[in-house]
């Protein structure tokens, strides 16, 4: 079974988008005041890693783009790995110390449910 690329990125583009958007707000949502420190810092973590995400990708819509020469499927896969790049470097840069959001969300989720 053969599925062309612009039905893949299109596939992907909209479920992984949407999937991790509302599965990020359900999580933050969701009754954190049973959560342990570690699930806390864990769903500190991944509001930061998708914060810096959306930034990422911000920045890289400012520049410019050269599409000579280029098929619409190379260039919907081009599209596919830069967004991938971009998800795994939002991660890696939110490991360890990141930015700092994660432990500030952090301080702030432990006060508001008194933990």
């Amino acid at each position: 079974m053969s599925m062309p690329i612009d039905s893949l990125n299109a596939l992907y583009n909209n479920n992984y988008t949407n999937s991790r958007t509302s599965g990020l707000e359900n999580t933050l949502q969701s009754d954190l005041s049973k959560a342990t420190d570690d699930e806390l810092m864990d769903v500190c973590k991944e509001f930061e890693a998708y914060f810096v995400e959306q930034m990422f990708k911000a920045m890289q819509k400012m520049v410019p783009e050269s599409t000579m020469g280029q098929s619409a499927s190379t260039k919907q896969l081009q599209d596919y790995y830069k967004d991938e790049m971009i998800k795994n470097l939002a991660q890696d840069s939110t490991e360890g110390q990141g930015l700092g959001l994660a432990q500030t969300l952090y301080e702030q989720m432990k006060r508001n449910y008194n933990l």
